[in-house]
């Protein structure tokens, strides 16, 4: 038979929902006080002729206090709790964390996926496994469903809100939800599984990720320095992509809680403040068994549930494999309408109203290309390195599969990449590309700054740059890198420009910080510093307030450097070598000819300072001066290497500095941390440059450029 939790901690809790005590118990058991105070406290359990005496004194059967896997239904009945207004007048029109993303079902998997890679165990070895499903529900199933999340409570609630829709944003959204249910009869569930996860563990209320996802905004407690979430914001898009603004959980527990692991549920509703019945409500409300420690037993707390109930709330779990369920109630996709508005600009097949963004269809379809395009590398393995993710999605019309489930497969939406991160997992990176299907590799160094704004570098990360030949149009845009780091979700895609004419498309791919590998020098201490420079969204490396607060503003140049090695490393492995320009065919004539030359001047002593011939400026799409320059150079033995300096001219005082995002030579030099050093013997050079526009005091379009290049061996020379 299968057993719950011990039978003292679990007497106490019913007790408790019943609002007995433990003499009441004792009185109607006809037994001591003493006795009933061993069964709680695990000195003693009592025979089994009393737990059928004890069942009764609870109103449930004996079968539950035996098991003891589920609450008895005795006492408080699971209800739903709106927070009160506040007492000082002050109002909440919404949660503003959900504004930080948008109602995208794209944005809920890069967010979701990235909190199920956190929260993987990682003892046993395996992958975290991520189950999408999309569930449309109409008639029946509907109604049943409604009646399950009591709605007729919640109604009064929708009501008020619509009523002052007029007013404010979320108050609109939840109206149109509402119409959309009533006026089409349907809607739509989208439930987030994982497995092999830890589960929302903890206390209802104290410090613990359950209390972070249901009870509290802007907290992030992740299990490892490699996760990707850092601000607590990424929860808030499950909520955002609700048009009711309500989200059911079902968690599966990795380490017990009140001696339990399995159905802890739990329900949040995420409303503006409204005024119902005379009464005035704060916005947050909680689906819950009543919590008898709160005053007046008002606060729902999560309850053990029984298979009956999840199934009813669409929750259950295929296994008791640690993790959670999160059920989008009313779930929606704005952001489709814009990729499907371009593709209708064309056509003009569309007519105003047409436009559904609850097509469970069309969901799925975009469900599957942002789990391949974002996290195709934590989908792969090869060598000794195991997949760290499983990712599938589904869709369901009143239980019945419309779209089969689809395990996202990264060969299949990501293949030069894919085949790119395999070679380096198995060890068969080359030095060049030759031939077809290599994949080449090459260290790229990311120097870490000492944290607190001390001046220096802390050390040296090399960073891992995979460089392979793009394959055919399922392979994503050209000539990109994707850069990732321990999670192995890709967190920045950004082109490559300025590549030598003639060059094959191609895919690269940056391993950053723990995901170099663990032999990677200062691994950790990368990670942790690329995490920082992460926005809430973690899709770029740049300037953030953590960057600037843990390390100093200028920390970000750091980043913008190993993007300048990047870039250049790239279009160094992806340039055609050069033809030899001897021909042996012709050495004969070559020998037979005669030609007379001038004797060569002699070259002056000592070095020679090479000087700005010509310069072309422009601005660029984000606001950067984009300069190409040619330099003449004397005659000479030595030449000076030479830093090029970008100022802004203005009428009076010194003119203002610009820091450079990106120096690249083009000809007859090579750039050495900002230095110009030319090449021995030549006549000319040019290099290109793009200021860094965070440097930029005010608007490129107010401004003119002066460039000037400065002997010396540093930018301060």
């Amino acid at each position: 038979m299968d057993t719950g939790e011990e039978f003292g901690p679990w007497l106490a809790r019913q007790l408790k929902l019943a609002g007995k005590t433990q003499a009441e118990l004792a009185d109607e058991l006809q037994l001591t006080r003493a006795a009933v105070s061993a069964w709680i406290t695990g000195r003693s359990t009592p025979r089994p002729t009393v737990m059928t005496d004890i069942a009764k004194a609870l109103g449930t059967d004996v079968g539950t206090v035996h098991t003891r896997t589920t609450d008895t239904q005795a006492g408080l009945p699971v209800t739903w709790y709106h927070r009160p207004g506040y007492h000082d007048g002050g109002r909440d029109m919404g949660n503003a964390a959900a504004f930080a993303f948008d109602a995208d079902v794209q944005v809920l998997a890069r967010e979701t996926c990235q909190n199920s890679l956190d929260e993987r165990l990682t003892e046993n070895g395996r992958p975290v496994r991520v189950r999408y499903t999309l569930h449309e529900l109409t008639g029946e199933a509907l109604d049943s469903f409604r009646e399950a999340i009591l709605w007729n409570d919640l109604f009064p609630h929708y009501s008020a809100v619509s009523e002052a829709a007029a007013d404010q944003k979320v108050g609109r959204v939840v109206d149109a939800g509402v119409r959309d249910m009533y006026e089409k009869s349907r809607l739509v569930l989208l439930r987030v599984d994982d497995y092999n996860a830890s589960g929302l563990i903890g206390d209802d209320y104290a410090d613990g990720k359950f209390a972070a996802v249901v009870r509290r905004q802007l907290e992030s407690l992740k299990s490892g320095p490699s996760a990707g979430g850092s601000y607590g914001l990424g929860k808030a898009t499950l909520w955002a992509t609700s048009a009711l603004g309500l989200v059911l959980i079902n968690s599966t527990l990795s380490v017990p809680h009140e001696g339990r692991t399995e159905r802890r549920v739990i329900g949040r509703l995420e409303l503006p403040w409204r005024e119902v019945e005379g009464e005035t409500y704060a916005g947050p409300a909680w689906f819950g068994r009543p919590d008898p420690d709160s005053p007046g037993a008002m606060v729902a707390r999560s309850w053990w549930a029984d298979e009956e109930t999840v199934a009813r709330l669409y929750l259950t779990r295929e296994s008791d494999e640690p993790g959670t369920s999160f059920l989008i109630v009313g779930a929606h996709d704005v952001a489709s309408l814009e990729s499907r508005s371009d593709a209708d600009d064309e056509t003009g097949s569309v007519e105003d109203g047409d436009e559904d963004t609850r097509d469970i269809r069309k969901m799925h379809g975009r469900l599957v290309e942002a789990l391949g395009r974002d996290f195709w590398a934590a989908m792969t393995g090869g060598g000794s390195r195991l997949p760290l993710l499983e990712v599938s999605v589904r869709a369901f019309q009143n239980g019945k599969e419309v779209v089969p489930e689809k395990q996202v497969d990264p060969s299949v939406e990501q293949p030069a990449r894919t085949r790119a991160l395999r070679a380096h997992y198995e060890g068969t990176t080359v030095d060049r590309l030759t031939e077809a299907g290599q994949v080449a590799a090459r260290n790229v160094p990311l120097k870490l700054p000492l944290s607190g704004g001390a001046p220096g570098t802390l050390g040296t990360h090399q960073a891992v740059l995979l460089v392979t030949e793009a394959e055919g149009d399922g392979d994503g845009g050209k000539n990109q890198v994707h850069s990732l780091r321990g999670n192995r979700m890709t967190v920045k895609r950004a082109g490559v420009q300025r590549l030598p004419l003639g060059t094959n498309p191609f895919q690269a791919v940056l391993l950053a910080g723990e995901a170099a590998g663990e032999t990677a020098p200062f691994a950790k201490e990368a990670e942790e510093f690329l995490r920082a420079a992460e926005p809430p969204e973690h899709d770029r490396w740049g300037q953030t307030e953590e960057l600037t607060l843990r390390w100093s503003p200028s920390a970000y140049r750091r980043i913008s450097a190993l993007t300048a090695e990047v870039n250049n490393a790239v279009r160094e492995l992806v340039a055609r070598p050069k033809r030899s320009s001897s021909r042996d065919g012709n050495e004969a004539v070559r020998k037979a000819l005669t030609v007379r030359t001038r004797p060569k001047a002699k070259a002056p002593a000592g070095p020679v300072v090479p000087v700005l011939d010509t310069l072309d400026a422009t601005v660029g799409d984000d606001g950067e001066w984009r300069i190409t320059a040619e330099v003449s150079i004397p005659r000479g033995d030595e030449i000076v290497p030479m830093v090029p300096v970008a100022q802004l001219d203005v009428r009076s005082g010194g003119r203002p500095k610009l820091e450079w995002a990106e120096l690249v030579a083009v000809e007859g030099c090579e750039v050495v941390d900002g230095t110009l050093r030319f090449t021995p013997g030549v006549r000319r050079a040019k290099f290109q440059g793009f200021t860094d526009v965070s440097s930029h005091p005010v608007r490129t379009t107010l401004t003119r450029l002066v460039l000037e290049l400065r002997a010396g061996k540093g930018s301060d020379a």
